[in-house]
């Protein structure tokens, strides 16, 4: 019901942004559209402008994409944000990255909208319930406008009155504020939104799609350490320039200590209010959990309990449906689908994975007998480990590795995913490209079967991977993508466990808040996962868990940032794979293992600058640019 309302809404803004442009022709009023005026002076009209504003927050989801920003749809390449961190590459374009996407021109248009939503409002005949709330709305939607301004581009100009349009440009210049004065104007936004927003809705869906008390708190978690993280390891990437000198972006490393406690505070309102639990918080086996964890992202409408802000989707065929499936599914159940198989985890992610017989370490996936890690290309001379199953290399691992991703021999929608990239003849030599070798009357094909759409990896054009891994995390199993704009899960923008994460590393970095409790909250996510051991309270334990528990959700890309441990990590950085190739060599035909680069990536750099993005037009609107654009 509310994803009709909420498309109902959004087709009634459409038509009031068509009206709001400012040309002298449209003073003679259409028939046949709603004048911003008439929509902005009705309370119904003010519900509708408020749900269209929700569709144009900065959330970083199905269709949030660097390359071509949010909201995007069509063919967009499907660059997405877990390929700019270390979680995945692209399968046609490992090399890629570039930002195109500017949220500066879309986020301060959006921030007129809220402003003049604001001014509005006070004309307006609401109870006073209702003008609580929506002034409470009005603060969570603005706070989410600023983060994204502030954790791209440092200290912003902040407008919160609507600024008329006038020829005197120098009228309307507002200078950008310190970036401590900006992240402080969000949290401040936020309180404002805690205190005036009610806990829950009329309903369920309306609940977990717009503002509430527990939404704010929750994006406050996130909002806090971002900048605590800022603060602390401002000196780890040092920047200098006229923007730096005077606040503009970076912060003394002694705020750190106040937004580490704003973190706590927020996140201890959620944890103690009972109102929230992980979903399926107790498995019976390893593999139940597995298939409860799958479930909690195929459809985030069961987890409730988890969900403390969620973005809807719905209407197949229509503008508020995505392409999450098509871009990702396997090239074997492509179904039609022009472009698949694009988002290829990467090894260093699945190395990440505890085994469940060692718990509170990562698990690198073994490929030779003698237990050592041996990267690099197949060496005749190296003892590999010989398996009669692919799938078998990765026994024991931690269950949400089987539930976020497709490997060599998985079974997706009744089909057993084929990746193979080599043959190993008798004699150790090796068949790496496309070919085939009979050996003892059979015959075996490099990628592991006789034609493209009985294999899935290694061949190097577009649909295939080229890591050893596909996604599975957010995939409906039970759809059939097989054109644009089909898939309709939703998605779970603030859940409970990045609460408890988030509330974990700001006990750890800071030693604030309780131990205990967030040695719980990590440990309650372990166990959601099948863990049975208690692991403490460490800093590499919380970021490890991070990595596990919030991959594909975007957020390694900005704990990369946010830590100042990108530009050290990206350089002349190569993403890696796992290779499963068929080896003749033994008795008996086996699949062994080789751990090497990407195929076709080059070495990648970050530049410290990048930590920022470039002011659009500063000879135009006076702005001081950031450093080195």
């Amino acid at each position: 019901m509310m994803k009709k309302i909420i498309f109902t809404y959004m087709l009634f803004v459409i038509l009031l942004g068509t009206s709001s442009s400012c040309s002298d022709y449209l003073e003679v009023e259409p028939k046949n559209k709603v004048s911003a005026n008439a929509v902005l002076s009705d309370p119904d009209g003010i519900r509708g402008y408020l749900a269209n504003l929700y569709y144009q927050l900065p959330i970083e989801d199905f269709v949030y994409f660097p390359r071509a920003g949010y909201n995007a749809r069509g063919n967009t390449g499907s660059l997405s944000l877990s390929q700019y961190s270390l979680e995945a590459i692209h399968s046609e374009w490992p090399n890629w990255n570039e930002f195109n996407n500017q949220w500066w021109d879309k986020g301060y248009k959006l921030n007129r909208n809220i402003n003049l939503l604001e001014e509005s409002i006070l004309t307006v005949d609401f109870s006073e319930a209702e003008r609580t709330q929506i002034e409470g709305e009005i603060a969570f939607l603005r706070a989410y406008t600023y983060y994204g301004l502030v954790k791209q581009y440092g200290g912003v100009s902040i407008i919160t009155e609507n600024q008329e349009y006038t020829t005197d440009w120098e009228s309307l210049r507002v200078p950008r504020s310190t970036e401590k004065v900006t992240w402080d104007f969000v949290l401040s936004q936020l309180d404002i939104a805690i205190d005036k927003l009610p806990e829950s809705r009329h309903n369920e869906d309306e609940t977990k799609r717009r503002g509430t008390k527990w939404a704010a708190a929750g994006l406050k978690t996130r909002v806090a350490l971002h900048a605590a993280s800022i603060a602390k390891f401002w000196n780890q990437a040092p920047l200098s320039g006229e923007a730096v000198s005077k606040g503009l972006v970076g912060m003394k490393a002694s705020e750190a200590e106040h937004y580490y406690k704003e973190t706590i505070e927020a996140a201890e309102m959620i944890l103690n209010s009972g109102s929230f639990n992980l979903y399926m918080p107790e498995p019976a086996s390893p593999l139940e959990a597995a298939i409860n964890y799958q479930n909690l992202f195929m459809n985030p409408n069961v987890a409730s309990t988890e969900m403390l802000f969620m973005r809807g989707y719905g209407h197949a065929g229509g503008p508020l449906a995505h392409d999450y499936d098509g871009w990702n599914n396997p090239n074997q159940t492509g179904e039609g689908f022009p472009h698949v198989g694009r988002t290829n985890p990467v090894l260093g992610l699945i190395d990440l994975y505890e085994n469940y017989n060692t718990p509170g370490e990562s698990s690198p996936i073994i490929t030779t007998t003698d237990g050592q890690l041996h990267d690099g290309e197949f060496n005749d001379a190296i003892p590999y480990k010989r398996f009669s199953s692919p799938e078998d290399i990765f026994e024991g691992k931690d269950a949400r590795l089987f539930a976020s991703i497709i490997f060599p021999g998985s079974i997706w929608k009744g089909t057993e995913i084929v990746i193979q990239g080599g043959i190993v003849k008798p004699d150790g030599s090796v068949i790496g490209s496309k070919d085939s070798y009979e050996h003892n009357g059979v015959t075996y094909y490099t990628y592991g079967a006789e034609t493209p759409n009985r294999y899935s990896g290694f061949d190097g054009t577009p649909n295939m991977t080229r890591t050893g891994f596909l996604m599975k995390k957010f995939l409906d199993e039970g759809s059939r993508i097989n054109t644009w704009l089909q898939s309709t899960t939703d998605f779970a923008d603030i859940r409970y466990a990045e609460v408890l994460l988030n509330y974990a590393e700001a006990v750890a970095e800071s030693g604030y808040g309780s131990i205990l409790l967030a040695t719980k909250a990590l440990n309650d996510i372990r166990k959601r996962a099948g863990h049975t051991t208690i692991i403490p309270l460490t800093l590499e334990n919380v970021l490890r868990e991070r990595s596990v528990e919030l991959a594909f959700e975007n957020k390694d890309y900005w704990d990369l940032i946010r830590r100042r441990n990108y530009h050290t990590i990206f350089n002349n950085f190569i993403k890696t794979a796992l290779v499963p190739m068929i080896d003749l060599r033994g008795p008996e035909p086996a699949f062994i293992f080789v751990r090497k680069n990407v195929p076709g990536a080059q070495p990648n750099t970050f530049s410290e600058r990048d930590f920022y993005r470039s002011i659009p037009r500063i000879n135009n609107n006076g702005l001081i640019q950031n450093p080195q654009h």
